[in-house]
């Protein structure tokens, strides 16, 4: 199937401001600002460019917390992503999945759920030593016991039916509450502020009834229309299980950008809190590790030189890329602390190529895929990713059909004297499966 891409691009803008990323007031969005989170608002904007007939299946190999699945649900279209973030699959399933009926209302249960818990937080106060200190260190004492009963009842099953729900409206309440600088992407325990609400309660109620709102919006007259979130590695082919081969029509996909950004360690306050993980290697193991390289600390001399050895079946592109290496490597010589991009370069570009080639066997011949990436400059070296992944993927049966500036990219850097002067931007490039 070939269809004729249309409707508005989005418009560029000054790369500063909610619509570059996860919305803190839209449906569905608002109900955890993931910080690798797409904008709604631009998700709707490329949905419509790829101009697909109803009932259309619509694909997302980085799926975050399912903003392009929320949106393709409410344009009419199924969905199918993958997420390597364990805790974030489990949001993007939730906000897809049907609510719970013959149920009393999430909002009265998150009610019961605060009584039960203000009657606990003596003893939940007495606890607090049990904690990770990084979650003591983000909350005075009487917010965290109030956080930790609620934690407690909602962890044995209390919320019954809602139970996932009201799991996640306390996760959302974490940074909302905390009296230490927890702002994305780093946690910054050491540096005090001001809580934006003083009342972990009553943000508990207030993010519960704003889901309530949002769920009242779905219909679940949606057939044969179906919603699915994988937790898994896009890379791998078992990752794609869920879909038959050949049956989407379209992709709309912001895979991480090249920047240094440890997407898993943004998430730490909240899987210490919950008890997902214990440690920094914990968090690495279970959480990290099936993630697309894009940070340093996931980088290493082995991965880097298997990377470098396969990207050469990528035809000229690989080139490009290894040049790039060379590059970094003598950036990072000529640095007594310098950081590891060149290992991070080849890992990366040849995930992209790994995920590319799963999403080629998924999408029906002449679909488009639209990509949103930013490119970069460590070290002053220039990286154009959009250009190199649109390069890689006219190697696995793509024709590049659209390379489109959105927005300019680094102006929150530009009063640091010692960042390089590139100018980077954030672009939209549009891909087509080969008939």
């Amino acid at each position: 199937m070939t269809t004729e891409l249309g409707g508005a691009l989005p418009v560029p803008g000054s790369g500063r401001g909610r619509k570059h990323g996860t919305s803190r007031t839209e449906p569905f969005d608002r109900w955890f600002r993931y910080p690798a989170g797409f904008a709604s608002d631009y998700v709707t904007s490329l949905l419509a460019h790829l101009a697909l007939p109803n009932g259309s299946t619509v694909i997302d190999p980085f799926a975050g917390s399912a903003v392009t699945g929320t949106a393709a649900r409410q344009a009419g279209h199924s969905f199918f992503g993958i997420e390597a973030h364990p805790a974030i699959a489990e949001l993007g399933q939730l906000k897809l999945q049907y609510a719970p009926q013959h149920s009393q209302p999430l909002s009265e249960m998150a009610k019961k759920l605060v009584t039960a818990a203000e009657s606990r937080v003596d003893a939940s106060e007495a606890r607090l030593d049990e904690e990770p200190d990084l979650v003591k260190r983000c909350f005075t004492k009487p917010v965290l016991a109030r956080l930790t009963s609620l934690r407690d009842l909602i962890r044995a099953g209390a919320a019954e039916e809602w139970n996932l729900y009201a799991k996640w409206a306390l996760l959302g309440t974490l940074r909302d509450v905390a009296s230490a600088r927890v702002g994305w992407p780093y946690q910054r325990p050491a540096s005090e502020r001001k809580p934006t609400y003083a009342d972990p309660m009553a943000r508990f109620l207030q993010r519960a009834l704003w889901m309530e709102e949002d769920l009242s919006q779905t219909c679940e007259e949606t057939e044969p229309l179906t919603f699915h979130v994988q937790n898994g590695d896009s890379r791998s082919q078992s990752s794609w299980a869920g879909i038959a081969t050949g049956s989407a029509q379209g992709c709309v996909s912001s895979p991480p950008y090249l920047n240094n950004f440890d997407y898993a360690d943004a998430t730490r306050l909240e899987l210490y809190f919950w008890g997902d993980v214990s440690s920094w290697a914990e968090m690495c193991a279970s959480v990290r590790n099936g993630m697309l390289t894009a940070t340093t600390q996931q980088s290493s001399v082995g991965a880097a030189i298997t990377a470098q050895t396969k990207l050469r079946d990528y035809g000229t592109v690989s080139k490009k890329i290894l040049d790039i290496v060379e590059q970094l490597t003598a950036e990072r010589a000529a640095r007594r602390r310098g950081k590891e991009y060149d290992r991070v370069v080849p890992d990366y570009f040849l995930a992209i190529a790994q995920v590319l080639e799963q999403m080629a066997r998924a999408m029906q011949p002449g679909a488009s895929a639209i990509w949103l990436v930013g490119d970069s400059a460590p070290y002053g070296v220039y990286i154009d990713t959009p250009r190199l992944i649109s390069e890689l993927a006219q190697e696995l049966g793509f024709s590049s059909e659209k390379d489109v500036v959105l927005r300019r990219r680094g102006q929150r850097w530009a009063s640091n004297t010692t960042r390089h002067d590139v100018e980077l931007s954030e672009r939209m490039i549009v891909l087509r499966r080969a008939l």
